[in-house]
């Protein structure tokens, strides 16, 4: 059919059949014979013979708009496949928030470059506004966020999947029979949590604040990874995003989580944004087309990327 409606487009845009036929290297014969063929498979007339001149009908009319369409898709198709067979790099610039950083961000990356090896990676930290900003002022590509950017028709949200807080705490030092805790015991609890600003942050207080519970703050730490190997030796549990724990994780620093009533319900959206994708180079608008549809992919599976 794609050829069918390339050669269609050709005898439109030369008139006649035999510039048509020039055109194609088709003998005169052979192409008549393509035409009448796609007009029986499509049950219509798609030229009156005027003479010489060929002149398209109404369906005629509608099956070359068509056949343009289908002409401008498969070029955009093979302009986006060329991008990774050229032997240049593909650069493309990632902003995240301080958490995805260390919870999204590096399952991406890993994707990415084994599917990608060519690609190169550049990437930004920042808070989400200043993530957003970057966004607008086209500093980077796209942007990972814990939240979604709703007030500004400048940019576009994308969700990727849906995250919250858990509890985590270590070994040895809490009774692992008593799986399930309350948010009322969480009251005076040694808890190590990350600096505040953030929007995880932010969530943890505004948690607290909403169940009247005062934990106790041993440390404000700016790294998930410091916060979970100091947690056996500071004797403190901590609040991690669920994205971000995983089952080596937990047995490497000898930690285990624990369901608490209420958590649920800490649920956040973590969102690829980005601008105009008529700002970006086919190769980088089909990554940011792939990043999406991989979340998709992931979020039908019992486990959020990690």
């Amino acid at each position: 059919m794609l050829e069918d409606m390339r050669i269609f487009a050709t005898v439109v845009e030369h008139t006649s059949l035999n510039k048509a036929a020039e055109r194609l290297n088709l003998s005169q014969p052979a192409l008549s014979r393509r035409i009448s063929r796609l007009e029986a498979e499509l049950g219509v007339e798609l030229f009156r013979r005027i003479g010489k001149r060929l002149e398209l009908t109404a369906a005629g009319q509608l099956t070359y708009e068509f056949a343009l369409e289908l002409r401008r898709f498969h070029g955009s198709y093979l302009q986006k496949l060329n991008a990774f067979k050229s032997n240049e790099a593909v650069a493309v610039t990632i902003g995240a928030s301080l958490t995805t950083l260390q919870t999204t961000l590096p399952w991406l990356i890993t994707a990415m470059t084994a599917k990608h090896p060519e690609l190169e990676i550049k990437a930004i930290t920042g808070k989400s506004h200043e993530i957003a900003s970057l966004v607008k002022e086209r500093k980077i590509d796209f942007g990972l966020v814990g939240s979604t950017v709703e007030d500004d028709p400048s940019i576009t949200s994308v969700p990727l999947f849906a995250d919250h807080l858990m509890l985590v705490l270590p070994r040895a030092h809490y009774i692992l029979e008593r799986t399930h805790w309350e948010m009322a015991d969480l009251n005076e609890l040694p808890m190590i949590l990350f600096t505040p600003g953030t929007w995880y942050r932010t969530l943890t207080d505004d948690l607290f604040r909403r169940n009247g519970v005062k934990p106790d703050i041993r440390m404000e730490i700016d790294s998930f990874e410091a916060i979970v190997r100091l947690l056996a030796a500071s004797r403190a549990g901590t609040l991690l995003p669920k994205s971000y724990i995983r089952p080596q994780l937990l047995e490497d620093n000898d930690l285990y989580v624990v369901n608490v009533r209420g958590l649920e319900r800490t649920k956040r959206t973590i969102s690829l944004i980005h601008g105009d994708l008529a700002w970006f180079a086919p190769s980088v608008r089909y990554l940011i087309e792939e990043t999406t549809a991989m979340f998709t992919r992931v979020s039908r599976e019992p486990k959020t990327p990690s």
